[in-house]
């Protein structure tokens, strides 16, 4: 094989090589920054629909229908937890992230307790469509439990 770094072709061709390699990199960083935003805003929307049921459940009337909606909402952020987490996209990708290497190493453990998040979601949202507010109150709190699950070995906390 010829060698290319003599004169301007090879200098040319070392450097469009160079700039592939460059642009690669800079599409997987960009995938990684992609599935980290991806997960935190779907942990934010989680959070928040949270705290919308939380806030609403301490008033004297609480409001079944939105309450059902957050739940709505819980269910369908829980069912893409497996998904927010692609190999590569942990601390070692070097971005602002609260993900534990453990989630990675402990896949099996992670998805079981992503699994669990997913089976008290799809409760709560069941039991909240059914207006009743004490056995919404009672699934609020075993559907925290869950997230506990993941929360405490698998992320870092703030």
């Amino acid at each position: 094989m010829a060698r290319l770094t003599k004169g301007p072709l090879g200098l040319a061709l070392g450097m469009a090589l160079s700039l592939t390699a460059l642009g690669g990199a800079a599409l997987a960083a960009s995938a990684v920054e992609t599935a980290i935003a991806q997960r935190q805003k779907g942990f934010k929307a989680m959070g928040g629909a949270f705290k919308t049921i939380n806030d609403n459940l301490k008033t004297d009337a609480p409001d079944a229908k939105l309450i059902a909606a957050q739940a709505t909402i819980i269910k369908a952020q829980a069912g893409h937890i497996p998904h927010w987490f692609p190999k590569g996209s942990g601390p070692e990708a070097g971005f602002k992230t609260a993900a534990k290497p453990e989630i990675w190493a402990e896949g099996a453990k992670f998805a079981a307790a992503a699994k669990g998040l997913q089976t008290e979601s799809a409760k709560l949202e069941t039991i909240a469509k059914g207006g009743d507010i004490d056995a919404i109150k009672a699934q609020v709190k075993a559907t925290g439990g869950a997230c506990g699950t993941c929360h405490t070995p698998f992320r870092v906390k703030s």
